[in-house]
């Protein structure tokens, strides 16, 4: 018998009717033929009443005793979920996280899994029970109740469905799904009905507030399907796994992250180490760099920008001139009032031309690019804050996801519109499972790549301009050049970089279609390089995890290896250097991420 879990988050549960309603889902889905276990948050505002409370009697409450009140939000959902199940004729055990065997580390307030006991639960599921669940918290080893921080609801029930190997994960939510960008901004986004890991996870990270990356990683790593879907009505969501729709679209949704702050470093000498030193100080403060841009050296000095989210600004500013400080040169400067806007979708990959229209887009909207920064399946550019709202209006409609038409799929058997899949119980994968819980939510590099095909070019002092990315990229692809990665920083006196790499066999026939798309007055230079590699390492929650970028900069700089560009995404921490240092790269960071004997 298949496993379900269904997860009702706070304003899912928010009455008495709703809690009924929620209760009428679980039931209908234990008729069908599933055990069932149902995963919830506090009620409504609950949580934020009890913080109140806490500020009422104390300004500086225990991070402990936070714990301890803050869980009693969901323990209140719990018993309340069970009544309602009882009423309605089914049997229900309600249990706490310590209940159900949640074990976390000892950091109160944002805990982290080390271990799921599942044996209570399979034992009431075998005797008829419906499950209910508390969401958000466990407890450590010596018995402390625990909470598991910002979306810990939503990681709670892709945890338990992993460690339970369920068919399907559900989070009933207060929106219909994932759309092609917020509906709020666009009245024409359109609800998407199936969506992958990776673009749902980059769509996350952008901003998109529908799931917390954590517990999408969760489901990736174990290959749990997620479904979100509407408490309200019986629509059925959107399916996130493994793979996209077939055919895949070019791109799946546009993403919006307003107030941007940038943090630049000019003049800073071009030597290993320099990155490495820039990411040591931010891992420090956890602060979590992201559009990250470094232009190819010249005259022997870099320069550096990154992005941080506005309550980090500060101490990023800060750590940025400790860097400099220590390197003994180098200039901080920053911009404020600015907003990223990215495109996501598995089919650019596979497709020319997707950039180019992407700043076409934006040209003929007199929106000026100030960064560019592009992942494997993300194109992510830095504009003018009081211009967001009209690039992700111009983008949506000019790449048709206002008519996009994506068929609902099909797979398994369905339940009132829910599509699942039966997976017999396997004692041998729940063991290893749950062995593997314990670092569930460390740092994980599942990968190191090494790309020894590619070249770069560059093309330096352009004038800066709305239109001028979309020019050049446009030519390239019309000359069926697949541009790989993209690098665009900010522009100083009135003239800007554009870094981008390409097939090494291609790069002749790239080299000529440049000088036809590009003015070359009298300052602007092209200069080019077959010999370089790309070092990638790849994994879940790359940039979210601020130490990754430590960890590997630090690597490279303590073998001597130079980085002349870096890109980041969700999935991949990239570093573009000389090729023949690409060996040394690669042993180095399989031994640091992988261990030894890789």
């Amino acid at each position: 018998m298949s496993i379900i879990v269904q997860k009702f988050g706070g304003t899912s549960v928010a009455t008495a009717e709703k809690i009924r309603n929620a209760a009428s889902r679980a039931i209908a889905a234990k008729k069908a033929g599933h055990q069932v276990v149902v995963v919830v948050s506090a009620r409504g505002k609950k949580t934020d009443e009890l913080v109140d409370l806490a500020t009422e009697i104390t300004g500086t409450p225990s991070p402990r005793e936070m714990d301890v009140l803050l869980s009693t939000g969901e323990q209140e959902t719990i018993a309340l979920m069970a009544m309602a199940i009882h009423t309605l004729g089914e049997k229900a055990v309600s249990l706490t996280g310590p209940q159900i065997g949640i074990m976390t580390d000892e950091a109160s307030t944002k805990a982290r899994i080390r271990q799921i006991k599942t044996g209570r639960i399979h034992d009431l599921l075998d005797a008829g029970n419906i499950i209910v669940a508390a969401g958000f918290q466990g407890h450590d080893q010596i018995g402390n109740i625990t909470t598991l921080g910002r979306g810990g609801s939503d990681t709670t029930a892709t945890a338990l469905a992993a460690v339970l190997n369920a068919s399907l994960c559900e989070i009933y939510t207060d929106v219909e799904g994932v759309f092609t960008t917020d509906p709020r901004i666009v009245a024409e986004a359109r609800q998407v009905h199936q969506i992958s890991y990776d673009e749902m996870l980059e769509l996350a990270s952008l901003g998109a507030g529908v799931m917390h990356s954590r517990s999408i990683e969760f489901a990736k790593k174990y290959r749990v399907p997620l479904r979100v879907r509407p408490s309200f009505n019986e629509g059925s969501g959107t399916l996130i796994s493994l793979q996209p729709l077939d055919p895949t679209p070019v791109v799946t949704g546009v993403a919006l992250v307003k107030n941007e702050l940038r943090v630049s470093l000019y003049n800073v000498p071009d030597r290993p180490g320099v990155m490495s030193l820039i990411f040591e100080k931010m891992a420090a403060r956890k602060i979590p760099i992201d559009l990250v841009v470094q232009d190819i050296a010249e005259g022997g000095t870099a320069e550096i920008s990154f992005t941080v989210p506005k309550d980090d600004f500060a101490e990023a500013v800060t750590a940025a001139e400790e860097a400099v400080e220590i390197l003994g040169q180098g200039k901080v400067r920053h911009g404020t009032q600015l907003a990223k806007v990215s495109i996501v979708g598995s089919g650019m990959q596979t497709h020319t031309g997707v950039a180019a229209q992407l700043f076409q887009t934006l040209a003929s909207h007199g929106i000026n690019v100030l960064m560019i920064s592009t992942g494997d399946i993300k194109i992510s550019v830095l504009i003018d804050a009081d211009r967001a709202l009209d690039a992700v209006k111009a983008i949506h409609n000019d790449f048709g996801l206002d008519k996009l038409e994506i068929p609902k799929p099909h797979v398994g058997e369905s339940l009132k519109g829910v599509s699942v899949e039966t997976h017999p119980l396997d004692e041998k994968r729940e063991r290893e499972v749950v062995l593997r819980l314990a670092n569930m939510e460390d740092i994980v590099v599942s990968d190191v790549i090494v790309d020894t095909t590619q070249a770069r070019v560059t093309i330096k002092n352009l004038v800066d301009k709305a239109g001028i990315a979309a020019n050049l990229f446009s030519v390239v692809a019309e000359g069926g050049v697949m541009v790989d990665m993209i690098v665009q920083n900010v522009s100083q006196k009135g003239r800007t970089n554009i870094t981008f790499t390409i097939p090494a066999n291609d790069l002749e026939k790239c080299l000529k279609l440049v000088k036809n798309a590009v003015e070359m007055d009298g300052e602007v230079t092209l200069t080019h390089d077959a010999e370089i590699a790309k070092i990638s390492v790849a994994g879940i929650g790359l940039r979210s995890h601020t130490g990754v970028g430590e960890k590997m900069f630090r690597t490279l700089s303590d073998h001597d290896i130079n980085i002349l560009l870096v890109g980041a995404s969700e999935m991949r921490m990239t570093a573009v250097i000389n090729k023949s240092q690409a060996n040394a790269a690669e042993k180095a960071l399989c031994e640091m991420f992988l261990g030894p004997e890789i």
